[in-house]
């Protein structure tokens, strides 16, 4: 399978596209800046809406390039040869056991199923502590760390998803 660098990046949209969906007054907008406390921005006075996307996209890019270890297992293969002079090397020993490992293994469990799986996994054990953690000191309830925690848990299996059956 062609390495795609690109596709981290796309990944990173989707925490923007589903917050979009999530934090809609309709959805859960309304249920979480009561949760959370937070006021209704006067017209005008809000945040800058393009340096928050902006940040917020440089946060979910970090949380795609986490998800590329976590979805895709042979990527791990090659840190076993990390630090080896000879794994560049197609003709060496390590060269060529790595392209064995990648002509027959190079596709196995790179579906959108499996990345989608370990993403929920990922959300589950790690979005949700520390969202969770977060929530427990700033004195916020269940619901908010239901609704912020969910939305990552989401985020973080449609991201894991399109890493591993796209990458």
């Amino acid at each position: 399978m062609k390495f795609h660098m690109y596709i981290p990046f796309v990944a990173a949209l989707i925490p923007l596209v589903i917050g979009f969906i999530w934090y809609n007054p309709k959805v859960f907008g309304n249920a979480w800046m009561k949760a959370s406390n937070t006021p209704m921005p006067e017209p005008g006075k809000g945040p800058n809406m393009i340096g928050l996307m902006a940040l917020s996209y440089v946060f979910a890019l970090l949380v795609a390039f986490s998800l590329l270890s976590l979805t895709i297992h042979q990527l791990s293969v090659f840190s076993i040869f990390n630090g080896d002079p000879t794994a560049t090397d197609p003709n060496s020993e390590v060269g060529m056991i790595l392209k064995t490992i990648q002509e027959k293994y190079w596709g196995n469990f790179r579906t959108f199923k499996h990345g989608a799986l370990h993403g929920t996994i990922a959300g589950i054990l790690l979005a949700l502590p520390i969202v969770g953690t977060s929530a427990l000191f700033e004195r916020r309830g269940f619901k908010y760390i239901a609704i912020s925690a969910g939305y990552w848990i989401i985020s973080m299996a449609l991201m894991g998803g399109v890493i591993c059956a796209f990458l």
